[in-house]
Protein backbone atom coordinates (compact mmCIF):
# COMPACT_ATOMS: atom_id res chain seq x y z
CA UNK A 1 0.00 0.00 0.00
CA UNK A 2 3.09 2.47 1.05
CA UNK A 3 4.63 1.98 -2.36
CA UNK A 4 1.08 3.07 -4.43
CA UNK A 5 -0.51 5.04 -2.26
CA UNK A 6 1.66 8.46 -4.18
CA UNK A 7 0.44 7.35 -7.40
CA UNK A 8 -3.17 7.03 -6.18
CA UNK A 9 -2.86 10.09 -4.35
CA UNK A 10 -1.49 11.77 -7.30
CA UNK A 11 -4.08 10.12 -9.87
CA UNK A 12 -6.90 11.02 -7.56
CA UNK A 13 -5.75 14.87 -7.40
CA UNK A 14 -4.96 14.99 -11.08
CA UNK A 15 -8.61 13.40 -11.76
CA UNK A 16 -10.16 16.74 -9.70
CA UNK A 17 -7.92 19.08 -12.15
CA UNK A 18 -8.63 18.04 -14.56
CA UNK A 19 -12.54 18.04 -14.03
CA UNK A 20 -12.28 21.19 -12.54
CA UNK A 21 -11.01 22.55 -15.86
CA UNK A 22 -13.36 20.39 -17.92
CA UNK A 23 -16.29 21.70 -15.60
CA UNK A 24 -15.29 25.15 -16.74
CA UNK A 25 -15.06 24.11 -20.71
CA UNK A 26 -18.83 22.52 -20.38
CA UNK A 27 -20.76 24.88 -18.84
CA UNK A 28 -18.85 27.82 -21.19
CA UNK A 29 -20.06 25.57 -24.01
CA UNK A 30 -22.41 24.42 -22.91
CA UNK A 31 -24.55 27.39 -21.56
CA UNK A 32 -24.91 25.96 -18.39
CA UNK A 33 -27.14 23.56 -19.59
CA UNK A 34 -26.50 20.15 -17.35
CA UNK A 35 -23.18 21.41 -15.78
CA UNK A 36 -22.06 23.28 -13.25
CA UNK A 37 -18.28 24.69 -13.03
CA UNK A 38 -16.73 24.27 -10.29
CA UNK A 39 -15.06 27.80 -11.06
CA UNK A 40 -18.02 30.04 -11.04
CA UNK A 41 -19.03 31.67 -7.59
CA UNK A 42 -21.52 28.86 -7.11
CA UNK A 43 -19.11 26.00 -7.03
CA UNK A 44 -15.96 27.58 -4.95
CA UNK A 45 -18.79 28.15 -2.72
CA UNK A 46 -19.81 24.78 -2.88
CA UNK A 47 -16.47 23.57 -2.56
CA UNK A 48 -15.09 25.15 0.19
CA UNK A 49 -18.29 26.17 2.17
CA UNK A 50 -19.00 21.99 2.18
CA UNK A 51 -15.66 20.89 2.20
CA UNK A 52 -16.24 19.84 6.07
CA UNK A 53 -19.99 18.56 5.24
CA UNK A 54 -18.50 16.80 2.26
CA UNK A 55 -15.99 14.86 4.61
CA UNK A 56 -18.47 13.56 7.43
CA UNK A 57 -19.60 10.30 6.50
CA UNK A 58 -20.50 7.37 8.14
CA UNK A 59 -17.56 5.20 5.91
CA UNK A 60 -15.09 7.65 7.72
CA UNK A 61 -16.23 7.06 11.26
CA UNK A 62 -16.42 3.28 10.39
CA UNK A 63 -12.32 3.80 8.76
CA UNK A 64 -11.42 5.02 12.36
CA UNK A 65 -12.70 2.76 14.64
CA UNK A 66 -11.89 -0.44 12.74
CA UNK A 67 -8.61 1.04 12.76
CA UNK A 68 -8.60 1.76 16.53
CA UNK A 69 -9.83 -2.31 16.77
CA UNK A 70 -6.84 -2.94 14.38
CA UNK A 71 -4.42 -1.54 16.60
CA UNK A 72 -5.27 -3.22 20.11
CA UNK A 73 -5.82 -6.53 17.93
CA UNK A 74 -2.49 -6.51 16.88
CA UNK A 75 -1.14 -5.04 20.22
CA UNK A 76 -2.57 -7.12 22.68
CA UNK A 77 -1.13 -10.45 20.36
CA UNK A 78 -4.03 -12.00 19.94
CA UNK A 79 -3.28 -12.05 16.27
CA UNK A 80 0.13 -14.12 16.20
CA UNK A 81 -2.10 -16.43 18.77
CA UNK A 82 -2.81 -19.03 15.86
CA UNK A 83 1.04 -19.29 14.50
CA UNK A 84 2.59 -20.54 17.92
CA UNK A 85 1.98 -22.69 20.93
CA UNK A 86 0.12 -20.94 23.32
CA UNK A 87 1.62 -20.81 27.25
CA UNK A 88 -0.34 -21.05 30.45
CA UNK A 89 -1.17 -16.95 30.29
CA UNK A 90 -2.76 -17.25 26.83
CA UNK A 91 -4.57 -20.14 27.62
CA UNK A 92 -6.02 -18.11 30.54
CA UNK A 93 -6.81 -15.32 28.39
CA UNK A 94 -8.55 -17.49 25.62
CA UNK A 95 -10.97 -18.75 28.22
CA UNK A 96 -11.16 -15.13 29.62
CA UNK A 97 -11.95 -14.00 25.76
CA UNK A 98 -14.25 -16.95 25.27
CA UNK A 99 -16.76 -15.94 28.38
CA UNK A 100 -16.75 -12.22 26.96
CA UNK A 101 -17.46 -13.13 23.82
CA UNK A 102 -20.27 -14.96 25.23
CA UNK A 103 -21.54 -12.16 27.58
CA UNK A 104 -21.19 -9.61 24.14
CA UNK A 105 -22.82 -11.80 22.10
CA UNK A 106 -25.48 -12.32 24.37
CA UNK A 107 -26.33 -8.64 25.53
CA UNK A 108 -26.15 -7.82 21.72
CA UNK A 109 -28.94 -10.24 21.05
CA UNK A 110 -30.81 -9.29 23.93
CA UNK A 111 -30.73 -5.60 22.17
CA UNK A 112 -32.19 -7.21 19.03
CA UNK A 113 -33.80 -10.21 18.97
CA UNK A 114 -36.88 -9.82 21.25
CA UNK A 115 -39.91 -8.74 19.45
CA UNK A 116 -39.80 -4.67 20.92
CA UNK A 117 -36.22 -4.88 21.14
CA UNK A 118 -34.25 -1.62 21.68
CA UNK A 119 -32.34 -1.33 18.43
CA UNK A 120 -34.92 -2.81 15.63
CA UNK A 121 -36.56 -0.34 13.64
CA UNK A 122 -40.24 1.04 14.21
CA UNK A 123 -41.67 -2.00 12.31
CA UNK A 124 -39.60 -4.72 14.10
CA UNK A 125 -36.87 -5.11 11.54
CA UNK A 126 -32.85 -5.33 11.31
CA UNK A 127 -32.57 -3.57 8.35
CA UNK A 128 -32.92 -0.61 8.22
CA UNK A 129 -32.70 -0.03 12.08
CA UNK A 130 -30.49 1.09 14.74
CA UNK A 131 -28.70 -2.28 14.93
CA UNK A 132 -27.94 -1.64 11.21
CA UNK A 133 -26.21 1.82 11.40
CA UNK A 134 -24.28 1.03 14.85
CA UNK A 135 -23.15 -2.55 13.39
CA UNK A 136 -19.88 -1.66 12.61
CA UNK A 137 -19.45 0.24 16.23
CA UNK A 138 -20.68 -2.91 18.16
CA UNK A 139 -18.03 -4.65 15.93
CA UNK A 140 -15.00 -2.16 16.55
CA UNK A 141 -15.93 -1.95 20.26
CA UNK A 142 -16.68 -6.04 20.71
CA UNK A 143 -12.90 -6.19 19.01
CA UNK A 144 -11.50 -3.74 20.85
CA UNK A 145 -13.14 -4.82 24.40
CA UNK A 146 -11.57 -8.76 23.25
CA UNK A 147 -8.12 -7.19 22.70
CA UNK A 148 -7.95 -5.29 25.44
CA UNK A 149 -8.89 -8.15 27.58
CA UNK A 150 -6.69 -10.61 25.83
CA UNK A 151 -3.61 -8.32 26.43
CA UNK A 152 -4.42 -7.70 29.67
CA UNK A 153 -4.30 -11.00 30.94
CA UNK A 154 -1.46 -12.17 28.38
CA UNK A 155 0.39 -8.90 30.09
CA UNK A 156 1.40 -7.90 26.46
CA UNK A 157 -0.62 -4.25 27.99
CA UNK A 158 0.87 -3.48 31.12
CA UNK A 159 -0.27 -0.13 31.47
CA UNK A 160 -3.13 2.33 30.10
CA UNK A 161 -0.27 3.66 28.06
CA UNK A 162 0.16 0.56 26.17
CA UNK A 163 -3.40 0.38 25.47
CA UNK A 164 -3.15 3.79 24.63
CA UNK A 165 -0.49 3.20 22.16
CA UNK A 166 -1.23 0.12 20.31
CA UNK A 167 -5.08 1.84 19.42
CA UNK A 168 -3.19 5.11 18.30
CA UNK A 169 -0.77 2.47 15.87
CA UNK A 170 -3.81 1.39 14.27
CA UNK A 171 -4.32 4.93 13.48
CA UNK A 172 -0.94 5.43 12.39
CA UNK A 173 -1.24 2.47 9.91
CA UNK A 174 -4.97 3.76 8.47
CA UNK A 175 -3.22 6.84 7.76
CA UNK A 176 -2.45 6.52 4.10
CA UNK A 177 -6.79 4.89 4.11
CA UNK A 178 -7.33 8.64 5.33
CA UNK A 179 -5.86 10.38 2.78
CA UNK A 180 -7.15 8.25 0.12
CA UNK A 181 -10.37 9.25 1.99
CA UNK A 182 -10.44 12.89 1.59
CA UNK A 183 -9.07 12.76 -1.49
CA UNK A 184 -11.76 10.30 -3.30
CA UNK A 185 -14.97 12.20 -1.31
CA UNK A 186 -13.92 15.68 -2.79
CA UNK A 187 -13.91 14.20 -6.37
CA UNK A 188 -16.52 12.34 -6.13
CA UNK A 189 -18.75 15.48 -4.53
CA UNK A 190 -16.80 17.34 -7.41
CA UNK A 191 -18.57 15.25 -9.99
CA UNK A 192 -21.73 15.76 -8.08
CA UNK A 193 -21.75 18.89 -8.14
CA UNK A 194 -20.42 19.45 -12.04
CA UNK A 195 -23.15 16.90 -13.14
CA UNK A 196 -25.91 18.72 -11.06
CA UNK A 197 -26.96 15.70 -8.79
CA UNK A 198 -26.72 17.76 -5.82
Amino acid sequence: MKKLLPYLSLALVMAWVVLVLASWLLSATSGGEGTRSLLSSEGIRYFLGGFVGMLQKPLLIWLLLLSLAWGCMRGSGIVGVLRRPVGYRQRQALALLAVILLVYVGVVALLTLPSHAVLLSATGHLWPSAFSHALVPIVAFGVIVLSVAYGLVSRHFQSVSDICQSATQGLASAAPLLLLYVLAVQLYESLRFVFIFV
